[in-house]
């Protein structure tokens, strides 16, 4: 898998909680198999957790960003 930042910076907003539902998913899919012992590739695990933290900062920076927008705007009195 192995998301890039550049990628997930290019997304809309729905298109990176639609990516981040999948990335749950499929975490949730690769405990299951952990836990069951059907695990193929054990590293996977970790891709998807990094691929799902690169998505949660994308969005956080942007919520970041559209707060510091908002107060700048709010300053000159």
């Amino acid at each position: 898998m192995g998301l890039k930042a550049s990628k997930l910076k290019e997304m809309g907003p729905a298109e990176l909680e639609k990516e981040e539902r999948e990335i749950r998913d499929a975490i949730w899919k690769q405990q299951l198999q952990r836990a069951t012992g059907q695990v193929q590739d054990p590293n996977k695990l970790r891709e998807v957790r990094k691929d799902l933290a690169r998505v949660l900062t994308v969005r956080r920076q942007r919520e970041i960003a559209e707060a510091h927008a908002r107060g700048a705007s709010g300053r000159g009195r």
